[in-house]
């Protein structure tokens, strides 16, 4: 009970600006790892939806490469020492790919986006209420936030890819259009640096979009009242922040992580078969996502806690 009593008090302290925030989140990891039904919940939800939705995807592309005239040799050869070869190459495939692909995506993507919507609304609201029961459910107004934070991080994914486009034209595009040589260290800098920068930028804004839900089941509010509210929070405001980029910061280790787990089998591969390593990356993969959805519900956890203490000051 000690313990309890110390991490509250951490908490609050954190609230009252005493302390960083993310001084008080090692307590709410803590309080997440002792608690594990709550990553249950977060990875059963998710991967009854995600599952499902790789078959589907799975299934459809099978059919899609069966249908057209792809030359899957050629893939099969590309290399990393010849990158202008490979980029004809992948720019051949796609060409052939893409007309298929956008006819199937102008009724997959929807359906698979509404799907999300509704499913991780439901499934975000039991988690909550497993974390504080006290909490109003609010299904309809979590869908509504969730469609909103899908189009933001939709329009974040289509700044990223105009970024890309953009760098292509300074440093592949246009001397080549010269007669000169493509800079590709120059387009990897660029496209390196936009990346982390949309990463960062999206971690600074994109808390708004987990805080509202959460305002809407403690206030019993609806979608405009708890977007208001989240940009209202004062001095609060910043904390969260700082458990957001933190938040990135960790999923950026995780994936250098799951990176370098992937590739440790690598220098044995005279010695290993395929079956193992495909094994192997699979679990991987799955430790990755527990990972991850463990991270989720202690961003969750974090902003409950810290708002609790704030209402307490």
């Amino acid at each position: 009970m000690k313990r309890a009593s110390n991490g509250d008090d951490v908490i609050v302290s954190a609230a009252d600006g005493s302390v960083r925030a993310t001084q008080s989140f090692v307590h709410v990891l803590s309080e997440c790892w002792s608690r594990p039904s709550l990553t249950v919940l977060e990875v059963l939800w998710r991967w009854i939806y995600g599952i499902p939705s790789l078959f589907l995807l799975w299934r459809i592309g099978s059919r899609l490469l069966a249908s057209v005239p792809l030359n899957v040799a050629s893939l099969e050869k590309m290399t990393v020492t010849q990158p202008m070869r490979a980029a004809e190459t992948l720019a051949e495939a796609m060409a052939v790919l893409l007309p298929p692909v956008a006819r199937l995506a102008v009724w997959l993507v929807p359906l698979l986006v509404v799907t999300w919507v509704v499913w991780s609304s439901l499934g975000r609201t039991v988690v909550l209420h497993r974390i504080d029961s006290a909490l109003h459910a609010r299904p309809w107004t979590l869908m509504v936030l969730q469609a909103i934070r899908v189009i933001a991080l939709a329009a974040s994914f289509a700044l990223w890819f105009w970024c890309l486009q953009r760098a292509a034209d300074v440093t592949v595009i246009g001397p080549i259009s010269r007669g000169g040589e493509p800079n590709l260290v120059g387009y990897f800098a660029l496209v390196i640096v936009a990346t982390l920068t949309l990463f960062t930028l999206w971690a600074v804004v994109s808390w708004v979009f987990s805080v509202a839900p959460l305002l809407a089941m403690l206030r019993d509010m609806g979608v405009g009242a708890s977007l208001g509210a989240a940009f209202g929070l004062g001095p609060l405001k910043g904390k969260l922040v700082e458990i957001n980029l933190v938040m990135g910061i960790v999923k950026i280790a995780l994936i250098v992580l799951a990176m370098v787990f992937s590739a440790t089998p690598l220098p044995f591969e005279s010695v290993t078969t395929p079956e193992f390593l495909a094994t192997w990356w699979a679990g991987v993969g799955v430790l990755y996502l527990i990972a991850s959805d463990f991270f989720h519900v202690a961003r969750l956890v974090g902003y409950l806690r810290l708002w609790r203490a704030y209402e307490k000051k």
